[in-house]
Formats: structure tokens, sequence, C-alpha cells
């Protein structure tokens, strides 16, 4: 029965999924992503206004007219969906958990990927490595990545990237864009981001849930229960003091994180539980495609 529910999540997630990038993102995937470099094509006759440097002088001296060289980009693009399955991760308070949004935003940039013939590798980590699949293409592969996403049981509780980046260097080439999706709730946050940065093209996809920003009211003495320290307390949501320093601290940990990200220069979105992370996912591709241009 566990096994059924979960075909029909993966499949519910296949079909959204596609839909969403055939409708909406496959063009805006292929003009954000460019190859990474150039290779010859052909020679065709030379025409006005065509580039004098890439005259073919061989063929033109062959032939007694002149001839170009002809380039096309390279597609072969390596796209890394590293995901935090921490213990954190599981949380969710409008119908699907910071997980379950994990593996739609990871279908959801794998199928833009498979479609353009890219290669798609996973990195799950908590606060270790929990699994990695190399980099590889076709739909399979990509489906295999979102199952393991959703089912995987980590052995590690809280988040840490270091380890995670650190094999991340033995599956993915230089220059790979890696996408790192996760509530960026980690120590050494800025420490760790930028150890990558240099090596790869990062984007940060940050989940967040709206019960973990603000305390509902008047709700009475609730129990909460950190799931990556294992610490627990007792609040009172019929104080609105205590309602207020909590939205207070949960927004300093966001704003820490928020200017790590701007001071990295590292290009992110944002996708909250039980809401349509798509409007977020069009402004990174077209503020990226808007920054290519130029």
């Amino acid at each position: 029965m566990i096994e059924r529910d979960l075909i029909k999540k993966i499949r519910k997630i296949e079909i959204v999924s596609s839909r969403l990038v055939q409708n909406t993102l496959a063009g805006n995937y292929l003009s954000t992503f460019h190859g990474t470099g150039l290779e010859f094509s052909e020679v065709r006759e030379y025409a006005p206004g065509d580039e004098v440097r890439l005259i073919d002088w061989n063929v033109t001296a062959r032939l007694g007219i002149p001839f170009i060289k002809v380039f096309r980009e390279e597609r072969e693009l390596t796209i890394i969906l590293a995901v935090d399955i921490s213990a954190s991760s599981e949380f969710g308070s409008r119908g699907s958990s910071k997980r379950e949004l994990a593996a739609q935003i990871a279908a959801t940039l794998g199928f833009a990927a498979v479609q353009n013939q890219d290669r798609v590798g996973f990195l799950l980590f908590s606060d270790q490595v929990e699994a990695f699949l190399p980099p590889r293409r076709g739909k399979r592969h990509l489906l295999r990545g979102i199952r393991d996403i959703l089912v995987l049981k980590p052995k590690g509780q809280g988040t840490d990237f270091g380890p995670a980046f650190k094999r991340l260097g033995s599956m993915a080439r230089r220059g790979a864009t890696v996408f790192v999706v996760s509530d960026f709730q980690a120590p050494r946050l800025e420490e760790d981001l930028r150890a990558a940065i240099n090596r790869y093209d990062l984007v940060a996809a940050r989940l967040n849930d709206p019960l973990e920003e603000d305390l509902p009211a008047f709700a009475g003495m609730l129990a909460l229960r950190d799931p990556e320290t294992g610490r627990r307390a007792w609040v009172d949501t019929d104080s609105f003091g205590v309602r207020r320093r909590f939205k207070e601290n949960r927004k300093k940990i966001k704003e820490a994180a928020t200017r790590s990200l701007r001071r990295l220069q590292m290009d992110s979105f944002e996708a909250t539980t039980g809401a349509d992370f798509t409007p977020g996912l069009l402004k990174f591709f077209r503020r990226r495609e808007m920054r290519v241009r130029h």
C-alpha cells in the first residue's frame, strides 16, 4: 500500500512537472543555461555582414570564393540537484512537507534538463552525504532521483553543507550548475558556500514553511521540538510577547542567510509549502537571462 501510494505521488509529480516545463519553462531554461563552448559545425559561402574573422582561408583558396566557418553551441550541460533531506525537511503545515516541495522543484528542473539532453545528477545530504547519483541523461535516471528524495531515510539529523560540497568535487566537473535545495539553516553556511562557488555555478532554492516563521495566535500551550537537535520547549501562544520574540528570532535567522547569499552574489529563488513556486522560479530565470545578455 505504501509503495502504491509512493508510485502515485511520483507519477503526479512527473505529470505536473512535465506539463510545467512544456507549457512554461522550456524556453526560459534554454535561454538561461547556455552550453560550455562552441564546436565547429560546417562551412558555408560568405554573405554580406558575416564576420570576416570566420573566413576559412583554406576552403576559400581551394574554391576561389570566400567561405566561412559555422559554429554551434555545445549543449552538453551538467545539472546537479543537491537536496537537503535533514530532519527539518519533513516539516510542513500546508498539505506538503519541505521535502515533498524539494522533490517537486527537483523534478521541474530535472525535466527541463532532460528535455534539452543535459545530464542530471543528485546529491542528497543532511549533516553527511546520504546518497548520490552521478550525472546521467534520461527520464528513468531522473525518476530514480526523485524517488530517493521522497523515501530515503537519512542517517543524519542536522544540516551541514561541508561534507556535501566535498563529495561534489568527486562527482561533478568544474563549471557544473548546482541547484542547492534547502532551508539554508546550517552552521558555517557562508564559509561552505564560498568554498564551492569558485568551482561551480551555485543556485539557491530556498524552502520555507509559514508555521516556521510565525506561531499561531491563541492556540494555548504548544510543545515545540527542533527536529535536528531534538530540543523541546513549551511555548504560550496566547502571549503576544512570546509570539513576537519567536517571529523576530526566525526573521533574524532568515535574514542572516539572505545576507550570506548576497555577499556571495549567489542566484536564488524561494518556494513555500502549499504555494505555487513557479512565479519565483520564472523570476529567477528572467533575472539570469538578462544578466547573461548583458
